[in-house]
């Protein structure tokens, strides 16, 4: 089984919106924010840093988003601002727009009417890893049925750092939806930690740890409510799709979209005069401060019959810091 949260972002349809960077309940060594986004209370809009609320709407269009996925953090810690994004998000784009938040505290019932009242859908918890199979008979099985008394949809992620088949008594009783796995990966924010833990790269991944996934899919995989998330399954479907809705909006129509949704264009510092001169359509073309966009297969012929002395093709993210991937020198 896949949720309707895990259905859009699967479909590069979620926003993630960090509101807030600070968890004060521990610090676990696995966590993987980098240090741009721990213990800081600046919001961002996938890599869009807030200043406003129209940041929030307008990367959301940007995007065609289905949804929104709430994260930190804790975003329970920050419950003000949290509620305050939910309900401009459902204003903005209506009760299909469907929001999930990812939290490491119970929160009580108060919290559960306040995110159901602002029109969260989907809650998923991630109780300490210490807590692990002796959950049952805690606020952690009570805040299961809360939270669905509440309006809201309550269910496990957790990182696959080992099986744990409490998870599965707990959806075969009915207090959770679903529980998803993340493979356990190893990041930028976390690498230092991991490996004092002990913890290694499967060889050829680039994040994937090596170890649990064959024993978590072995205990827990054969549950109909249980999804294993693969980290290639995240870079190939999930962000890449992502990737693919914003080229599709923001293409100019001189733009190569790629099949890794990368934007591809031809970039050179020859006066915009020239192109005119030359006759060539505007539609081929943009003229920046101090140098000129252009088709970059147009560009390669420019720069091959002598018209132009300069030129490089650059392929960069659609995302709103628009990091370039590659340069490659036509002159």
């Amino acid at each position: 089984m896949i949720s309707k949260g895990c259905e859009q972002c699967a479909m590069g349809g979620k926003m993630v919106l960090f509101v807030y960077g600070y968890c004060d309940q521990r610090d676990c060594f696995y966590c993987p924010l980098g240090e741009n986004r721990k213990n800081v209370t600046d919001v961002y809009a996938n890599e869009r840093k807030v200043e406003s609320d129209s940041d929030v709407i307008e990367e959301a269009k940007r995007m065609d988003a289905l949804g929104s996925s709430i994260t930190g953090g804790e975003p329970q810690e920050a419950l003000d601002k949290t509620c305050h994004y939910i309900s401009l998000l459902k204003d903005e784009f209506g009760e299909d727009h469907h929001i999930h938040l990812y939290t490491g505290i119970t929160g009580g019932r108060e919290n559960m009417r306040r995110l159901a009242e602002a029109g969260l859908d989907e809650i998923r918890f991630h109780p300490p890893l210490e807590l692990w199979g002796d959950m049952h008979g805690t606020e952690w099985e009570d805040i299961l049925y809360i939270a669905r008394e509440e309006g809201l949809t309550p269910a496990f992620e957790i990182p696959g750092i080992r099986a744990e088949t409490e998870f599965l008594d707990f959806l075969d009783e009915g207090a959770a939806e679903f529980c998803n796995v993340n493979e356990f990966e190893m990041s930028d924010g976390n690498y230092r930690r991991m490996q004092q833990e002990g913890y290694e790269l499967q060889e050829g991944h680039m994040s994937a740890v090596d170890g649990s996934k064959q024993a978590i899919l072995d205990e827990m995989g054969d549950h109909e409510r249980v999804y294993f998330c693969t980290s290639v399954f995240k870079d190939a479907a999930q962000h890449r799709n992502r990737l693919k809705r914003m080229a599709k909006n923001l293409r100019r129509p001189f733009d190569e979209v790629t099949e890794d949704g990368t934007l591809v264009y031809g970039k050179t510092y020859t006066p915009a005069e020239k192109f005119a001169e030359l006759g060539v359509p505007e539609e081929f073309y943009t003229v920046k401060t101090n140098h000129v966009e252009v088709a970059w297969w147009l560009l390669e012929e420019m720069i091959e019959d002598g018209d132009v002395d300069d030129g490089e093709i650059v392929e960069q993210y659609p995302t709103f810091d628009g990091t370039v991937v590659e340069r490659t020198p036509l002159a």
